[in-house]
């Protein structure tokens, strides 16, 4: 949808703040952590994530989970899938998974099922956007909750564009 009108919903400045915000309050994320990004959408979350943790002298191991349920449609399909699995063990560590969208939960839901049947000793989320229509799996912190819009940028995409834009915008 290249000619789609965007209507800025989140500047860059303020993911910045939010982003923060999240690492002052996933304060026992540390050292003895593995983060765990989901792919392809939090990618950039992630990342900023991780450098908020770093300037505030924590230290947690990094990895990435690829999974899939969405393909290039706006809606799930319903069935997640591993595209791409952990290359670290997490056995007896805990965990903190990280999402770009927290809406039906099953994502996340999975991605915690995974990560305990791999050994983990804890597991906890974080999302950077909650949806309307957020239900389900418990989320242990969100940055922003978000409009029931249609959502791009910031990692978030529609048929893989968009994902790099550094605010959040709707497609109208």
């Amino acid at each position: 949808m290249a000619d789609a009108r965007l209507r800025v919903l989140l500047e860059e400045a303020e993911i910045a703040r939010r982003v923060g915000a999240l690492a002052e309050c996933l304060g026992e994320v540390g050292d003895g952590w593995t983060v765990v990004a989901l792919l392809q959408g939090a990618i950039p979350f992630a990342a900023d994530l991780m450098r908020a943790f770093e300037r505030r002298g924590r230290h947690p191991i990094y990895d990435s989970l690829w999974l899939e349920s969405y393909r290039d449609a706006r809606e799930s399909s319903g069935k997640v899938v591993v595209r791409a699995d952990i290359s670290r063990s997490v056995e007896a560590r805990p965990v903190l998974i990280v999402d770009d969208v927290f809406d039906s939960g099953r994502t996340i839901a999975y991605a915690r099922a995974h990560l305990m049947a791999k050994g983990a000793a804890r597991v906890m989320a974080c999302a950077f956007v909650r949806k309307p229509q957020a239900m389900g799996e418990a989320i242990d912190a969100i940055g922003w909750d978000a409009p029931g819009d249609y959502l791009v940028g910031y990692g978030m995409d529609d048929a893989g564009r968009y994902r790099g834009l550094p605010f959040i915008a709707a497609i109208e």
